[in-house]
């Protein structure tokens, strides 16, 4: 730099320093205004405490259903004589028939034990609780000591009840004039079917013999059958125990949805006859 450059460079004088600051400018911002991470109580969801308003809808919704269990559903006629229970939760969805003689009222398996179900059975009185196969078997002690009935079932099942009082059977009782109780093991060791002599004739099959989704009637062949081959005996016992006028109608024990709204399926004769027994010897089993 030549010394006329040099000349020019001004030193400020103290009046033009006067007033600057030597500090450095702070970078902090002042704490009032950093804005806050945090979000207020008031702002937070509480995640812990539950919709006071849903958890109350909810209780009501639960609890009207446990109600609408407890009082449960009327039987629905089959015949002037015969009704039949709402499926029961407790014999994996059986079915339950009441069936009015002049001998006595006799209930077929257990029903859902509910309100009306008993107020139902009280006002018409049970004589006998007849009972198709164990899975039938639900509340016997209750259901009888509430109607004070008489609990039927085959010897083989009997002792399935200890310390209830029953009347057992080998291969065939008659109860009363109209009814008649018959061995039919395969699903069970002691599976039985009543024969009802009302209505042209009346074979309450409990699960020996099932409905079909063509409305036919057929023996069901699952993982838990107790015998097929005896089963399939007891089949061809009963194509020979009847005549035409002494079979009318068959109502089954469960899978009622494929009668789509009936509990009976008619001209079981011709229906019970029409079954071959060397085709289902060959049946897969099934659920």
């Amino acid at each position: 730099m030549s010394d006329s450059e040099r000349a020019n460079i001004s030193t400020p004088t103290p009046s033009e320093t006067e007033g600057l600051s030597t500090e450095i400018p702070s970078t902090e911002i002042p704490s009032a205004e950093i804005p806050s991470t945090e979000i207020s109580s008031a702002e937070t969801p509480d995640t812990e405490t539950p919709d006071t308003e849903t958890t109350n809808s909810e209780t009501i919704t639960t609890t009207s259903f446990q109600k609408a269990l407890a009082v449960g559903k009327p039987p629905q006629p089959v015949f002037p004589e015969v009704v039949a229970f709402p499926p029961n939760r407790e014999t994996l969805g059986g079915t339950s028939y009441l069936i009015e003689t002049a001998a006595g009222n006799i209930l077929v398996d257990s029903p859902p034990w509910t309100e009306t179900t008993q107020s139902y059975l009280q006002e018409r009185g049970v004589r006998w609780l007849f009972l198709t196969q164990r899975n039938a078997i639900a509340q016997v002690k209750t259901i009888q000591q509430s109607l004070d009935c008489e609990v039927v079932i085959q010897e083989q099942e009997a002792y399935l009840l200890p310390n209830i009082e029953t009347t057992s059977f080998h291969r065939e009782l008659a109860i009363s004039e109209a009814l008649t109780a018959l061995w039919t093991s395969g699903f069970s060791p002691g599976a039985a079917c009543l024969h009802w002599s009302g209505a042209g004739g009346v074979l309450f099959t409990g699960r020996h013999l099932l409905p079909t989704r063509q409305g036919n009637c057929s023996p069901l062949r699952t993982a838990k059958t107790f015998h097929w081959p005896r089963q399939l005996r007891s089949l061809k016992m009963l194509q020979n125990h009847f005549a035409p006028e002494q079979l009318q109608y068959i109502c089954p024990g469960a899978s009622i949805g494929f009668l789509r709204g009936k509990h009976a399926i008619d001209d079981a004769y011709a229906r019970l006859q029409a079954l071959d027994l060397d085709a289902l010897e060959g049946m897969a089993i099934g659920l």
